[in-house]
């Protein structure tokens, strides 16, 4: 089983046979060869995937895990077992394409300060389109709200080569992150906590505080399906989404900003527990309530985090951006990223 490479493919599987076997032969045939290797990571299936795999992909790499740790805990304790300089932590509906890792390992193997990239992420059901989970790479507004290059709220972008610069962001898509594997134990992994859901933002946001620089590549491509594991609709994607984007302020905002953004992030929840009420999703008002109601439960713990974690001036990290999201894409229209006042983020390689 190839566990050692400098770049291993880790792909967390759960009953996701007939993905891996759509998707999983680009993967070997663009991502194996000249000290590269795929691995899956099975997070305790109850299909065929495992017997697929021995069957089908020999050179594939097998983890089993003995339950479902979900996607943060999975991927902990899959990457455990690898040994790599760097992980591309990689969804099971993803097609990439030839050559898709080439320009983003130069750019990192030549600038040590680069911790994490992602590559364009197009959608696999509309290849023009932006995929909502990274598009060409991800920010966050003052607020913690995460929005990206090609996509703002429900609104993707065609790709019009708009994006093709590389460029400095807050956050790379955990649906395909390129990471140091040093650097991503040095930090802590994926927070377990999370279970699935903006774990790879918190992540990202532990490694800029620890002074490294993020990006994505768009010379690099990749197809995404996008909403395999829950759909957007499901009142428990709205509570991961919610409870998860609280944890990760919390964690990480530095104290002179903490205050100010829990209070105005508890109203604006209310606000959107009550616009689900207004639309008839009882269901998922009654998720964002329970998701600040578990928030508070988890403060305490929270906390020891905020104490061990290094946080930065908030200024100082690029990617985060002092305007309102909300306000840009719902008072004033703004519904692209190129539309947004914001300052052009272009790598500066060295």
């Amino acid at each position: 089983m190839p566990t050692k490479a400098k770049v291993i493919t880790a792909i967390l599987n759960w009953n996701g046979s007939k993905m891996l076997q759509k998707f999983l032969p680009s993967v070997v045939k663009y991502s194996t060869g000249e000290d590269r290797a795929v691995a899956v990571i099975d997070n305790c299936s109850d299909d065929d995937s495992v017997d697929v795999l021995k069957a089908q992909f020999p050179e594939v790499g097998i983890i089993t895990l003995d339950r479902n740790y979900g996607f943060a805990e999975g991927y902990n304790r899959g990457l455990e077992q690898l040994d790599a300089e760097y992980f591309v932590l990689l969804n099971s509906d993803v097609e990439v394409t030839e050559g898709w890792m080439d320009s983003i390992i130069r750019l990192m193997d030549s600038n040590r300060d680069i911790a994490a990239a992602q590559p364009k992420l197009m959608s696999e059901k509309a290849k023009d389109t932006f995929e909502y989970s990274g598009a060409c790479g991800g920010y966050i507004d003052r607020l913690g709200y995460p929005f990206c290059r090609g996509r703002i709220f429900g609104t993707l972008e065609k790709d019009k080569g708009q994006y093709d610069t590389t460029a400095e962001i807050f956050w790379a898509s955990g649906a395909a992150m390129f990471v140091r594997a040093d650097v991503y134990r040095k930090a802590g992994g994926l927070d377990k906590r999370f279970f699935a859901h903006m774990e790879e933002i918190d992540l990202c946001w532990r490694i800029k505080n620890m002074g490294y620089r993020i990006v994505c590549v768009p010379t690099s491509k990749v197809y995404h399906v996008g909403g395999a594991t829950l759909d957007k609709s499901n009142p428990l994607k709205t509570y991961l989404n919610f409870r998860n984007n609280l944890y990760m302020l919390y964690k990480n905002l530095p104290d002179n900003r903490l205050a100010t953004v829990m209070a105005a992030r508890m109203w604006l929840d209310l606000t959107a527990a009550a616009m689900f009420m207004m639309k008839g999703l009882r269901k998922d008002a009654a998720a964002v309530i329970k998701a600040g109601r578990d928030f508070r439960r988890m403060k305490k713990e929270l906390q020891a985090d905020r104490q061990a974690l290094p946080h930065r001036d908030t200024d100082t990290l690029t990617g985060m951006s002092r305007i309102s999201i909300i306000a840009q894409y719902h008072l004033k229209g703004r519904k692209t990223f190129s539309s947004l006042p914001m300052e052009p983020t272009n790598i500066r390689t060295r």
